[in-house]
């Protein structure tokens, strides 16, 4: 019984050193499997901004918990490509349930990788639509060999970084915010 045990963690520890190798690196910093989506967001130095929003939102013990989630993480960069001021009139206290919304926009239940996300889409005739925990949709679809996303409001981001696995779920890294209605 005990070889059994030690098998066992053996191949465990090997199986997260395999998925450890193969996750991207984040805003120049490793993202570690073992480390839920909000221990590896702070790690991004791409991300501050939707670190400070999951805060703001009050959603960060969400996305600590079980999950599984699949989150599409817009960068920096792509916050700044909102009209000027819009972050920060949505990080104010009394504009809380907007930014939740907006967040949860970016959540789906489950562990979606780039290959269920295709295989979806593939399923789909070149179009799946995703339901978001907020509840509404989300469309992926494939551009050549980029997963992109459409939201509501016909607004597009692309997939940069796929395949980010956390200890509860995964992330994608995009390159814009995505609205609903």
């Amino acid at each position: 019984m005990k070889k059994i045990a030690q098998m066992c963690a053996i191949t465990l520890v090997a199986a997260t050193a395999i998925l450890a190798a193969n996750n991207p690196m984040v805003g120049g910093h490793e993202m570690f499997p073992s480390k839920n989506i909000v221990q590896n967001a702070l790690n991004s130095d791409d991300h501050t901004t939707l670190v400070a929003a999951v805060k703001a939102a009050g959603l960060v013990d969400i996305l600590e918990g079980a999950g599984p989630f699949t989150v599409f993480a817009p960068t920096n960069e792509a916050f700044a490509k909102l009209p000027a001021g819009t972050v920060d009139t949505l990080l104010m206290a009394d504009n809380k349930a907007t930014l939740t919304k907006i967040l949860t926009y970016h959540v789906v239940s489950g562990t979606m990788d780039s290959k269920e996300i295709a295989k979806v889409i593939k399923a789909g005739n070149g179009k799946a639509a995703l339901t978001t925990v907020s509840g509404a949709k989300l469309w992926a679809s494939m551009r050549g060999k980029d997963i992109v996303l459409t939201d509501e409001k016909g607004g597009i981001a692309k997939v940069t970084i796929s395949n980010v696995y956390q200890s509860n779920g995964v992330i994608h890294v995009i390159d814009s915010v995505l609205l609903p209605n």
